[in-house]
């Protein structure tokens, strides 16, 4: 516990100033204190002494997170838990979390990092089904959001369409900016429902998420359909999921930015243990937030690093589950 604790104040003042070398120690000491992990490695061959650089660590399918307990301490040692969305019958994740304390204000301090001050913010999250279950992470992120911003406007909305429209339009004269956060069928439903123009505040965050609402439809389509409706130049997104506890941000064109907790790589769809650059593959994630869990995850979903260091996200591989926060295709 003193070095998650430790780890973690590392990662909440964001000075990071050798990203290799924390995950490496990370990689090390998860190597020998999470048993999932460590029999993972055992069962590929990995000495562990023998990796020295990110290129050579193995990264845990993140289906291990709807079978195991992902952990590297006793159980009785994690705090809280979130769970991750999915249609019925399908098997969901659970993500151990050692302090619910720091995922809020690590959550954060990385979307003030990418959008400034929480308090220039009034916060309107639409996201039903998430609300109607227990153990969303993303619940969780945007009510610490909407507790932050200490505006009285900001709050949850259901299915209360009109009365979201209504304090859209309330607010269109405020002189901080709106933050609509939703899921991306709810806003697209909202979109259909009512114009909302002429707006110089207002930003519009869709995270992803059809939950069988809606067909599914490509990124572009469906930022068109909400820049007409809302007469935007851009729609943002949000990339996260229940087995991370960091977030990546794209303020335009569906382009992410790594967070400073976070680095992406793409391997090879059909070789997972080979990596690819300047092409589309699936992507794997170093977070260093995860410190208490584990920091190497294999995702599901596609995606292409861009030579600046950017990604973006392409859609979910064949045959797999298709998960509530990341169901857009580009």
């Amino acid at each position: 516990m003193n070095y998650f604790k430790s780890f973690s104040e590392k990662i909440i003042s964001g000075k990071i100033h050798d990203f290799d070398a924390l995950a490496l120690e990370l990689f090390h000491f998860q190597s020998q204190n999470n048993p999932i992990y460590q029999r993972y490695l055992q069962a590929r061959g990995i000495r562990s002494a023998e990796v020295s650089s990110l290129e050579q660590i193995p990264f845990l399918p993140i289906s291990f997170f709807k079978t195991e307990k992902v952990i590297c301490q006793p159980e009785n040692e994690y705090d809280f838990w979130y769970s991750s969305s999915g249609t019925t019958g399908m098997q969901t994740s659970r993500h151990f979390i050692w302090s619910r304390e720091f995922y809020l204000k690590h959550s954060l301090r990385i979307f003030e990092s990418v959008y400034g001050s929480i308090q220039d913010f009034h916060v309107l999250a639409l996201l039903p089904s998430y609300l109607e279950r227990e153990g969303s992470s993303l619940v969780d992120m945007a009510a610490y959001f909407i507790q932050e911003s200490g505006s009285g406007h900001s709050g949850f909305y259901l299915y209360q369409q009109e009365d979201l429209y209504e304090k859209l339009l309330e607010l269109k004269t405020s002189s901080k900016k709106i933050l609509l956060l939703g899921v991306t069928f709810a806003l697209l439903d909202l979109a259909e429902r009512y114009t909302v123009s002429g707006f110089e505040n207002l930003l519009v965050m869709e995270t992803g998420g059809m939950k069988g609402r809606r067909k599914e439809m490509i990124r572009e389509e469906v930022h068109e359909k909400l820049k007409k409706a809302f007469g935007l130049s851009q729609i943002h997104s949000e990339y996260g999921m229940t087995e991370l506890l960091s977030q990546a941000y794209a303020p335009r064109d569906g382009i992410f930015r790594e967070s400073f907790s976070m680095r992406i790589f793409i391997r090879d769809t059909y070789d997972p243990f080979h990596w690819v650059k300047g092409s589309s593959g699936a992507i794997n994630v170093i977070d260093l937030a995860n410190f208490h869990s584990c920091a190497f995850l294999e995702t599901q979903d596609l995606g292409r690093k861009n030579e600046d260091g950017s990604f973006t996200v392409l859609g979910r591989m064949d045959n797999s589950e298709v998960r509530g926060c990341n169901l857009l295709i580009n």
